[in-house]
């Protein structure tokens, strides 16, 4: 049975991504104009990121005054009730500059550091993801009305699609792309879609067997990462450690070990910077 206050979290960590997909989706500008940068000149932040993140702060302190945030445009706060939600309002937001489709909402709710709520919107796809820690993922959408989630059978490794992304900085980017090329021969094909949120919905969907990237912060991970897990999917850093930073990874189980070692044979957590890392024995 769900606890009460995830079940509150959940319902309030859904209705605020709801309507800051909509904000996103129906509000566009036209002439939308990037309005800063962040780690590098291609790491951009346009005004409907900063309106997104206004908007589904302002829905969530409304009902719940004493509670933290941690937002990716800036919201910062502690908070007295234990709980914190970890918000991305725009994940993809080159996607959503060029009008590319692959673009979303995520929004966690922590309590005592435990992600146990989460939220992700994907308006372009009319498709939304949630789940609730120990009570599965669904998903919601016109397509199949709400369906509960459930990872892949894995596959042989070799026959695994797995995604991953690049980061915003030349030299991190470079040696990632050194990391993919390596592991192509390896899988069935490695797909870039843009959004972190999405790729992890969609190993928890089964549209895809694993995903991994280096440089993703708590509100590209929070969300996404509960509703892998909920939907059977196993999630790590690299061996024995938790998403991070450094390097994350989720894929179905059978997937998840020999893709995570062959990332920490080929330096997936390595910034690229100083000498290559090469797999163990080369």
């Amino acid at each position: 049975m769900t606890d009460p206050l995830h079940a509150e979290l959940l319902w309030l960590a859904r209705e605020a991504a709801r309507r800051a997909g909509e904000l996103l989706r129906d509000g566009r500008p036209a002439d939308l104009a990037v309005a800063a940068t962040k780690s590098s000149p291609i790491d951009v932040v346009t005004e409907m990121d900063i309106a997104a993140e206004k908007l589904i702060t302002t829905t969530i302190a409304e009902r719940r005054p004493e509670d933290g945030f941690l937002g990716e445009e800036g919201a910062s706060t502690e908070g007295s009730s234990g709980i914190r939600w970890v918000i991305d309002p725009l994940d993809g937001t080159v996607n959503y500059l060029y009008g590319l489709p692959s673009w979303s909402v995520s929004i966690a709710a922590e309590q005592d550091g435990e992600t146990v709520a989460g939220a992700v919107v994907a308006p372009m796809r009319g498709e939304a993801y949630h789940a609730v820690r120990g009570g599965g993922a669904y998903a919601t959408g016109a397509w199949a009305g709400e369906r509960r989630l459930t990872c892949r059978p894995s596959p042989p490794l070799d026959q695994a699609l797995v995604s991953t992304g690049f980061n915003y900085v030349t030299e991190v980017r470079t040696h990632q792309a050194d990391v993919a090329r390596r592991l192509i021969p390896l899988l069935r094909d490695i797909r870039r879609g843009g959004s972190a949120a999405i790729d992890l919905c969609d190993v928890a969907a089964g549209r895809l067997d694993g995903y991994f990237e280096r440089g993703l912060h708590p509100w590209d991970l929070a969300a996404g990462d509960l509703i892998a897990r909920e939907a059977g999917a196993l999630t790590g850093g690299r061996p024995g450690q938790r998403p991070s930073y450094e390097l994350a990874v989720a894929a179905s189980p059978g997937v998840f070990e020999p893709l995570q070692r062959l990332l920490e044979d080929f330096g997936a957590w390595h910034d690229g910077d100083g000498p290559s890392p090469h797999p163990r024995g080369a």
